[in-house]
């Protein structure tokens, strides 16, 4: 081969090997901007940004998870791809308490709205390649569910207060001798 024809053929080889280098680890994340997905999109920004060290999940651009469990690394988080993670509450407790052992997932790694928005994420985008086995329900047929409202969660002090006092037993009264004596209201 001659000169002429060499040099351009490897710079050509070049460039080819160039643009197809450039293009690894340019995935994106799949998940709508839209103003009805905005908390969901959020939340897969948030995981990009700070899950995806440890887990996989495509949607968002994360691949932590290690691909073989045997080599897995004590930090190799769950494959979401493949691992549903509904309902949302679920998700919410295991951000809240460092996955569900705690021991290796830092606790509240994103906290108020943000961890609301992770959550949403998840549990509406996991299992989504998990393989159709016979008898197992797809992720997307169960119930993403819903986060129940801070208010819903924690009773007032006045309605707790007043609802032990009317469930309490009357307290035994004492008689000038000392003695119990028991009303039978």
């Amino acid at each position: 081969m001659s000169r002429r024809l060499r040099v351009p053929l490897l710079c050509l080889g070049a460039a080819l090997v160039a643009a197809l280098a450039a293009a690894c680890g340019t995935q994106k994340i799949n998940v709508p901007n839209t103003a009805a997905d905005s908390a969901v999109h959020h939340g897969a920004v948030l995981f990009n940004q700070r899950c995806s060290g440890c887990h996989s999940l495509n949607y968002a651009a994360a691949n932590g998870s290690a691909s073989n469990p045997r080599i897995a690394q004590a930090n190799s988080g769950p494959n979401f791809n493949v691992r549903c993670e509904r309902p949302v509450a679920r998700v919410l407790y295991a951000i809240e308490n460092g996955g569900f052992s705690g021991a290796i997932m830092p606790q509240n790694i994103v906290v108020g709205s943000d961890a609301l928005d992770v959550a949403k994420f998840v549990a509406t985008y996991a299992g989504r390649l998990a393989p159709k086995l016979t008898g197992i329900v797809r992720c997307q047929s169960r119930s993403i569910g819903t986060i129940p409202s801070a208010t819903a969660q924690a009773p007032t002090a006045t309605s707790s207060s007043t609802t032990a006092a009317a469930s309490a037993p009357a307290p035994a009264k004492r008689t000038a001798k000392g003695k119990k004596k028991h009303s039978h209201a």
